[in-house]
Parts: C-alpha cells; structure tokens; sequence
C-alpha cells in the first residue's frame, strides 16, 4: 500500500466519521430539541451536510469506477430534495397557522400587502 492509498483511505474515514457524526447530533436534536421549527431546523442542517460528508467519504473509498458516478448522482438527488422537502414542509406549516414563537422583546409584523387597499391605482 503505498502512502497515496494510506492518505486517501485516512481522508475518506475522516469524511465518513464526520457525516455519521452530523446524522448523529442531528437525531439527538430532532429528539431534544422543543418545538416543530427547532427540530425541523435540525433536521434540515445535519441531513444537509451529513450527506455531503458520507458521499465524499464512500466516493474516495470506492475509487475511480461507475460506483462512484452513482454515488454522486445519489448526493446530488439528496442535496437537491432534502432542503426542497424542509422548505415545503415549513411552508405548509406556515400556511396552517403554526407560527415560530416569537423571542423575548421581538414583535412579529406582519408583511404589508402589495396592493394597497385604499382604491389608490395611480
């Protein structure tokens, strides 16, 4: 094994380890932390770069072959559909009403309507 190959392996064990450790931390979120935004917000991030991560990982392990064409197809499907299905998810649990809560001395304002409702067209 030459010192290429030992350096390639270490690189791909530490990208790996580090994915495995996004997914980790944030399951523990989605377990411990309050609220639907709070948890729908660990979810999103970890996922995001645990995939990154586990796909650079298992890319350097397999090598240069069509398995690695595929698992970059996979992460890059991944990549596109997990923010995709986080942002809809919240915005169908904006548009039910659940509203993230509001920190102390923040007021929430809502947007003001593009057309305004004097009658004013000019």
């Amino acid at each position: 094994m030459s010192v290429v190959d030992i350096i390639i392996e270490a690189l791909s064990w530490i990208f790996i380890l580090s994915g495995a450790g996004f997914v980790v931390v944030g399951a523990f979120g989605i377990l411990r932390l309050p609220g639907f935004w709070l948890r729908l917000h660990a979810a999103s991030v970890s996922e995001s770069a645990g995939v990154i991560l586990l796909v650079i990982g298992m890319c350097l392990q397999a090598g240069a072959t069509l398995i690695t064409v595929k698992l970059i197809i996979i992460g890059v499907f991944l990549f596109i559909t997990g923010p995709t299905s986080t942002h809809a998810i919240a915005n169908a649990a904006l548009v039910t009403g659940l509203r993230p809560v509001e920190g102390k001395g923040l007021v929430g304002v809502e947007p003001e309507p593009l057309i305004s409702d004097e009658g004013d067209n000019g």
